[in-house]
């Protein structure tokens, strides 16, 4: 064989290799990622080669699968009371993907995820039967909070102290996924992307916004786990006006006949004094409130429910006077009201915050369990002896302070009102927020609930806690005490 001949062989060789090499390296190592790209037709086709499997609330499917004419997307979702239950649901959509539960269990819902095959199934890349979804929710609940928003642009959050199961949540306004289900749905997705109102925005979980008072409730477990006060009936330091700290800015109370110079705690928190909590918060500093908010779930980066939430914020790095404003949930400090349902459910519950979900099981098509969430994964938060006083003042606040219209024949309810500044120089609509607690005195049945309506179209004068969120989450709570 002459030189060239031999040269061009190894040169082929050197070739097939290369191919060999390669083909083995996509099949090997790049099968899944190349499976999972967004821009791979198949996925999708598979994703919609069959009814998809449900998403439950009380044993009853929310969603549901009908055929299509035309294409190769067999099957497009459907969705039962679309608005009532997009917070929980979110979207599957064969143009714009899935998001929410839908999107975190997709693999279950089209029966591609390998715990619902069996082992020549997985070999062969079967598609199995698709599993389902089983949600912690209530629909008597969910559907209070719905009604109750109404035409409102807020959220509402509801959670089983004892075992951290979300009973409802809702964010309006809302929208109706089975309009953007399908392919040629693009009006409607347009539309929804340019509502100013943005629909879209889970703002149960995704939109953190100034608590104001709400916040109140906090810096009070700050305090008396600080040992600044000894109970919520000792009288504190608290002159009024009070003047922010190194500046000449006098921080006004809402009302200026209200008792608040000197008042105690549970005073305070009954007529929501101003000076009281800013002059707490500047007394314990950054560091003691800080630690304290992230106790309650405050500067979490992770907060899965399983959909994860937005952080909620309190904010380091603060001269005296911008801690001051921290202390009546201003400045920098922001919460979700998933957040702030939390407080509420951690001070019910003896000071132990369970942790929040809303999703109970994983099953296959036959029912068989492939992931189970267990209530009563607890952690101490504050004692049990500031958990009941502040439990005891949340009961003064409605029963004799700003939150009056969340009180329940026959049941104990405890709250806190917040009305939090919005916009540059407190130029917008301010924030409406009420976070509660209700135990039913004769069952035992308890619920922590946070409400924020962020717009209802009154004038500026008549937001307020009380008027606007506190008789949302009055009718949340009743229906949970029914349940």
């Amino acid at each position: 064989m002459n030189r060239t001949i031999r040269r061009a062989s190894v040169f082929c060789l050197l070739l097939v290799l290369a191919l060999l090499g390669r083909a083995t390296w996509v099949q090997a190592y790049q099968a899944r990622a190349l499976a999972d790209d967004d821009h791979n037709r198949r996925q999708t086709i598979a994703q919609y080669a069959q009814p998809l499997g449900d998403i439950i609330v009380a044993g009853s499917p929310v969603t549901g699968s009908k055929g299509t004419q035309g294409g190769d997307l067999a099957y497009k979702r459907t969705y039962t009371q679309g608005e009532l239950y997009a917070a929980v649901t979110g979207y599957s959509s064969q143009a714009y993907g899935a998001t929410q539960l839908e999107g975190i269990y997709s693999h279950v819902l089209d029966g591609t995820d390998d715990r619902l095959k069996n082992p020549l199934d997985v070999v062969t890349g079967k598609q199995a039967a698709p599993g389902s979804v089983l949600t912690t929710i209530d629909p008597e609940v969910q559907k209070a909070a719905y009604r109750a928003l109404g035409d409102d642009k807020g959220a509402a959050v509801a959670i089983d102290p004892k075992t951290g199961q979300i009973l409802g949540m809702v964010s309006t306004p809302s929208y109706d996924p089975s309009k953007i289900s399908g392919t040629s749905d693009g009006d409607a997705w347009q539309d929804l992307l340019s509502d100013p109102d943005k629909p879209l925005v889970n703002r149960a979980l995704r939109q953190p916004l100034a608590p104001g008072s709400t916040f109140k409730l906090v810096v009070a477990s700050a305090a008396l786990e600080n040992g600044l006060y000894s109970s919520v009936d000792e009288r504190t330091d608290s002159p009024d006006p009070y003047t922010l700290p190194g500046t000449s800015t006098v921080l006004k109370n809402e009302s200026a006949s209200a008792p608040c110079e000197n008042a105690t705690l549970r005073t305070a928190l009954q007529y929501s004094c101003n000076n009281v909590f800013a002059k707490v918060a500047a007394d314990l500093g950054e560091d003691k409130v800080r630690a304290m908010a992230e106790k309650f779930g405050f500067n979490t980066e992770k907060l899965d429910v399983p959909v994860r939430a937005s952080k909620s914020v309190y904010p380091s790095g603060m001269d005296k006077s911008s801690t001051a404003l921290t202390g009546i949930g201003q400045f920098e400090v922001t919460a979700t009201p998933m957040q702030m349902a939390m407080v509420s459910a951690a001070l019910a519950n003896g000071g132990e915050l369970a942790a929040p979900h809303m999703v109970s099981e994983v099953t296959d098509s036959d029912g068989n369990a492939l992931q189970k969430f267990a209530d009563g994964d607890t952690k101490r938060v504050v004692s049990a002896s500031t958990a009941e006083q502040l439990r005891s003042a949340m009961v003064t606040v409605v029963e004799q302070g700003t939150g009056t219209n969340a009180r329940i024949d026959g049941a104990e309810v405890g709250g806190k009102t917040g009305t939090a500044q919005n916009g540059v120089g407190n130029s917008n609509t301010p924030y409406a927020w009420f976070t509660s607690y209700a135990k039913d005195k004769s069952t035992g049945k308890e619920v922590a609930v946070a409400v924020v309506v962020e717009d209802s179209g009154s004038a500026r004068s008549e937001v307020s806690g009380n008027g606007l969120a506190a008789p949302i989450a009055q009718k949340m709570m009743k229906a949970a005490l029914k349940g």
